[in-house]
């Protein structure tokens, strides 16, 4: 299960959810499409320059000058081991317009690695007028893995976790981080921690790397691990700033956690009015817990018809609690108003986000 919230002995009034998602929709071991999150039991809601007499002559700065078109081979494939379709597109014209054979030469493998993981995409969802078939997929992945891809890297890592071959995954994920790619580097960090036995100082290594890079998913995990005290020293404050950096960048979990920072004062400065525009938020992208506590906040105030949409949607995502209270508030609406709310439900859709 991957935890939203941790949960402590020290009597905070946090429970958890869960560990992992889609980070990016192809790059996360074991995707959930529901959150599992539980409130608390003790919340109701749940260039200086250099002086002249220091600088070369001009004939040694000419000396000093580096023709980068003769990088090495080996240079180039890692600096662009990493690259997604469109950029590696962009760089073989460019490389064709200046005339770098070379770097051309260069990135001859990966070009054909972007063909075979777009055919392993295919197998792997059924899509393009292809049957799905895993094996396929896996086998096309690891062809363009093998030409230097860390994209392929990363997909072919989540087929082997999907299977159960943990150590082939990590496997995976470690060369695509070691080349400095975010997904790799979030889904090594997530992998250490699923360890038997977990390993999550280095997890924790691999997390604040990927999340540096802007990577949203380790930004959160990185987060949970901080606010728990799991491999790094806890720091709540740290915790706080990463959950608000996912939550800013459209993770949903993180946005439901900020909730959780500003309205109990964890990290962050205690801020109602922010407490609940990152819960509706999160509500209104299809956390359930976050749909249940913002229909209660809404029946507080007294917006009785839109508490009964989100406790409405809070239930059909399993919340039992909430069918409670949204029964009781339905006795105190007519005929008309229900129907009405129940038909705003049928009709509600999630806003986009990045899980």
């Amino acid at each position: 299960m991957e935890k939203t919230w941790p949960s402590r002995s020290n009597a905070t009034p946090f429970t958890s959810l869960h560990l992992s998602s889609k980070p990016n929709t192809t790059t996360t071991p074991h995707q959930k499409s529901k959150n599992t999150s539980e409130f608390p039991p003790k919340s109701r809601f749940r260039s200086t320059p250099s002086s002249s007499s220091s600088c070369p002559s001009t004939s040694s700065s000419s000396n000093l000058r580096r023709d980068f078109s003769a990088l090495p081979y080996d240079v180039i494939a890692q600096i662009a081991a990493n690259f997604t379709h469109p950029t590696l597109q962009a760089a073989s014209l460019v490389c064709r317009q200046a005339q770098l054979v070379a770097w051309g030469d260069a990135l001859k493998p990966l070009r054909e690695a972007m063909l075979f993981l777009r055919w392993g995409k295919r197998f792997k969802h059924g899509r393009g007028g292809v049957k799905r078939n895993v094996e396929k997929a896996l086998e096309s992945f690891l062809k363009g893995a093998a030409r230097g891809s860390t994209l392929a890297m990363v997909d072919a890592g989540l087929v082997y976790w999907e299977m159960g071959r943990k150590e082939e995954a990590m496997g995976l994920y470690g060369r695509a981080a070691g080349l400095g790619d975010p997904a790799g580097q979030c889904n090594l960090g997530i992998s250490y921690l699923r360890a038997e036995p977990p390993n999550p100082k280095e997890a924790v290594k691999w997390l604040k790397q990927a999340s540096i890079s802007g990577h949203i998913r380790a930004q959160y995990q990185l987060a949970l691990c901080l606010h728990q005290g799991h491999g790094v020293e806890q720091n709540l404050p740290q915790a706080a700033r990463w959950y608000l950096k996912a939550a800013e960048g459209g993770y949903v979990r993180a946005m439901y956690n900020t909730s959780l920072c500003y309205c109990f004062g964890e990290g962050l400065v205690q801020n109602h009015r922010q407490a609940r525009k990152w819960m509706k938020r999160a509500a209104d992208r299809g956390h359930s817990k976050a749909q249940f506590e913002h229909g209660l906040g809404l029946f507080s105030e007294g917006e009785k018809m839109k508490a009964v949409v989100y406790l409405e949607l809070a239930h059909r995502a399993g919340e039992a609690a909430a069918a409670h209270v949204k029964n009781v508030i339905l006795q105190q609406l007519s005929a008309t108003s229900r129907n009405q709310v129940m038909s705003l439900a049928d009709n509600w859709r999630a806003l986009p986000s990045s899980h």
